[in-house]
């Protein structure tokens, strides 16, 4: 039987160590790459094509929210794992309706984290206890009132471009810079900007920050830099 292949994605250097360390022990574990960042992380996907994929949600230049939207686009037999130091229903909602197989909070013991990805391997979904537990509660409140399980946040609500817009205006990048990391030109990076301000209504750099923050595009503990309000430097 082949080992299950793993791409980790992490961007932070000793935790990626920790988990590449805790699944070399597994004999049917495999870690066919890492990526720091989430425009790293779909190449490595596209260029790898893992069995399964250790997702974590802050990261620079493209979340795990939009690099999920973006691999199950052309991986759709991959499964994604998520593991966050964060299980807000929020986060929780947005990446399940994109199509992840599963939720880990970093505060979970180490030894799980192995059994998980055999199990979203395998097909099953797995979940931290704490946030099963929750998921549990709300899918008894919907069998009795007839409820969504939850209403959550609109993850199609911006398109795949808007979305990467959006995480580089929020993290301080001028249009030029924007420009760049996404091969666009500057006048492309103002049409998209102008139309995240029209859908959202939202009219400065420091509300769509706000808003990316708000939407698990970016976490609060993401270091941002915001330009003075209603400014918008090329």
């Amino acid at each position: 039987m082949n080992a299950i292949s793993v791409l980790l994605l992490e961007d932070h250097a000793i935790v990626r160590e920790g988990l590449r360390i805790l699944l070399s022990i597994e004999k049917d574990i495999v870690v066919a790459g890492e990526a720091e960042n989430g425009r790293d992380a779909v190449r490595q996907a596209r260029k790898l094509r893992p069995d399964v994929i250790v997702m974590d949600i802050a990261m620079p230049l493209l979340n795990g929210l939009e690099a999920t939207r973006q691999i199950l686009g052309f991986l759709p037999g991959t499964k994604i794992l998520i593991l966050s130091a964060h299980s807000d229903d929020a986060y929780v909602d947005q990446v399940m309706s994109l199509g992840a197989a599963g939720y880990l909070i970093k505060q979970t013991a180490a030894h799980v984290l192995p059994d998980a990805i055999r199990k979203v391997h395998r097909g099953s979904c797995f979940f931290s206890p704490t946030i099963a537990r929750r998921l549990e509660r709300q899918l008894q409140r919907s069998r009795q009132d007839g409820s969504p399980v939850s209403a959550g946040h609109d993850p199609t609500r911006l398109t795949s471009r808007e979305s990467e817009v959006l995480q580089l205006i929020a993290e301080g990048k001028a249009n030029k810079e924007t420009a760049g990391e996404l091969g666009i030109s500057i006048k492309t990076v103002e049409k998209h900007r102008q139309s995240l301000m029209n859908k959202l209504h939202i009219h400065d750099t420091a509300g769509l920050t706000r808003h990316a923050i708000a939407t698990g595009i970016i976490e609060s503990s993401v270091q941002v830099t915001t330009r003075p309000s209603g400014t918008f430097e090329d």
